[in-house]
């Protein structure tokens, strides 16, 4: 387990910046190769360096300036020596320069580093240090790299998080796990069942999916880091046969779930320690995929009740719910974006799905993701800068991170069927 020092405070939320055309990098970093006092301290550093870069790249909002248009060295100096030469920096136009120093014994790392505004006269931003095992030198670069993007924009990147799936690439259909830029994949589970839509607790702890592995028949089962895991979950709720899905709201405390009660399928609010059971939609129609508010207090969810599905938004006790989405005839999977003014979801048209962005009050409502492939479930970074989604349009499915300030789309799996990505919450 990585020790950080406290790390900067969130901003607000951001308004989604649509733009038809790619802009470049808002800011140019110039980041220098930690000095090293371990032994293969050197390789080492170039490593970390390498990380912190290329999770900047993923940040989409730095460029790296490159070693050849430095005029100061590419080794940082100790950071005890003082301000660096500041105008050197300025005139090869970097607006970040990042500096630190890198030592550690017995497998242990530590890494101090710096962030300056060159623009500001090298005003110190950020100075923070981390600790942990040398296994972990690629978190802490990521970890660095967001911190470089919190230092400059008030939100910390997402590149030291991850994203749970689906995927067949094993022969059964298994929960997965990778860091957000699609490094360090590994399953999460190994029943050789159908396994569905796994969803993360606010704090990253626990991950919430389907499986068919009880009895042949859907119900939650729960996946817990670094501790044994309890498995199936929610055993008795009262009157419910199956159940679908489950979503947690922001406190943790609660769970949304899709459940089958007298033959219809509903929502329900329940703690995870199955306590609580409240039945939030009561009809003869089929209400799934709940999301909650950031603020816990609304729920979208799709239902059929108007002949096919459509998104509605209700209050969190399950009361005033309405429909939301008129444009197609077809649209669900909802995903309530961080800051709250967005619910992206799938939208079907010409055949296929694309992802569309709607507002909680229904206005405004306009596409997003388009691709004469199917582009599906949507899930938010958590500084809301960024998209996941699956998409068939190589023919088999991949998980595909889109940034929405550039429209910049990159795939971030390989082999095998992937899909339903859920993107988890900052590492603690």
């Amino acid at each position: 387990m990585l020790l950080v020092l406290p790390a900067l405070a969130r901003a607000g939320d951001r308004p989604v910046i649509l733009i038809d055309r790619p802009r470049e990098s808002a800011f140019r970093a110039a980041v220098q190769r930690f000095a090293g006092k371990l032994p293969g301290g050197a390789g080492l550093a170039d490593s970390l360096r390498r990380q912190i870069l290329d999770a900047l790249a993923f940040s989409g909002l730095f460029a790296a300036v490159p070693d050849a248009a430095f005029l100061g060295p590419v080794q940082s100096p100790p950071l005890e020596s003082g301000a660096p030469d500041c105008p050197s920096w300025r005139q090869i136009d970097a607006d970040a320069l990042v500096q630190g120093e890198l030592e550690g014994t017995a497998g242990r790392v530590r890494v101090e580093f710096r962030v300056l505004d060159v623009a500001r006269g090298c005003t110190q931003l950020l100075h923070k240090r981390y600790e942990g095992a040398a296994g972990e030198l690629r978190r802490v670069g990521k970890a660095i790299a967001d911190d470089v993007v919190g230092a400059f924009t008030g939100q910390p990147g997402v590149a030291d998080t991850e994203i749970a799936f689906i995927s067949d690439r094993g022969g059964s259909r298994e929960v997965y796990v990778m860091e957000a830029d699609g490094q360090n994949l590994r399953a999460a589970t190994h029943n050789g069942s159908i396994n569905a839509f796994p969803d993360w607790s606010p704090d990253g702890s626990s991950i919430v999916y389907t499986s068919y592995r009880y009895r042949s028949r859907p119900w939650l089962f729960l996946l817990t880091r670094g501790r044994h895991s309890p498995g199936r979950i929610l055993r008795k709720l009262a009157g419910v046969s199956a159940l679908f899905r489950g979503v947690y709201d922001p406190s943790g405390d609660q769970l949304a779930v899709v459940g089958s009660v007298d033959g219809q399928t509903e929502i329900f609010r329940v703690a995870p320690s199955g306590r609580s059971l409240r039945r939030l939609t009561r009809n003869r129609f089929i209400d799934v995929s709940p999301s909650f508010s950031p603020d816990g207090r609304r729920i979208a969810f799709t239902s059929d009740r108007v002949g096919a599905p459509q998104i509605y938004v209700m209050q969190a006790d399950g009361s005033d719910p309405h429909r939301i989405s008129f444009d197609g005839g077809y649209n669900t999977s909802p995903a309530w974006s961080p800051g709250g003014r967005w619910i992206a979801y799938e939208a079907r048209v010409n055949g296929q799905f694309d992802i569309w962005l709607i507002g909680p009050e229904g206005a405004p409502n306009l596409p997003l993701v388009t691709h004469p492939r199917s582009d599906e479930h949507p899930t938010w970074s958590p500084d809301g800068r960024m998209l996941a989604f699956s998409s068939t349009r190589r023919g088999t499915s991949d998980i595909y991170v889109l940034d929405l300030a550039t429209r910049h789309v990159r795939r971030i799996t390989d082999g095998g069927e992937n899909s339903s990505p859920a993107w988890g919450p900052y590492r603690r």
